[in-house]
């Protein structure tokens, strides 16, 4: 391996602010499917899913505690994590979506139009993961 394959790329120092904001987000997200929330985040998996919903949910937090961990500490791959934790949120979306069209209240999502305004946060997360792990280009 030559020095360039282990070195850091370059960043700003406002991408790595939001890089390790959303680390922490991640985090604090995954640990609440696993603790405080599991019941809540159990009405957002889709009943077309033929898996235990308390297991989707499980994994789903293991995933994002594994995930935030990694956005926060491996710089290299920084690229990389943030384009698997765009994946990431595009494919738990259907979930916010089934919520949404099943009128499931979780959370403080009790009506049609606070589980609609929430569908207009995944794309806001896809573009954080995306910017804040990016290599920037001279006009970013």
């Amino acid at each position: 391996m030559t020095s360039n394959e282990l070195s850091e790329p370059p960043t700003t120092a406002l991408r790595t602010v939001a890089r390790l904001a959303l680390s922490g987000v991640l985090v604090l997200a995954g640990l609440s499917h696993l603790f405080w929330a599991r019941e809540d985040f159990q009405a957002q998996v889709p009943s077309s899913i033929p898996l235990d919903p308390d297991g989707v949910v499980m994994a789903s937090g293991g995933a994002e505690i594994m995930l935030g961990a990694g956005l926060a500490v491996l710089t290299r791959d920084r690229v990389k994590i943030g384009r698997i934790i765009a994946a990431f949120f595009i494919a738990v979306f259907p979930g916010n979506i089934a919520q949404y069209r099943n009128n499931q209240d979780a959370f403080v999502l009790n009506t049609d139009r606070r589980r609609f305004i929430r569908l207009l946060f995944p794309p806001a997360l896809i573009a954080w993961a995306l910017w804040s792990t990016a290599i920037p280009t001279p006009n970013s």
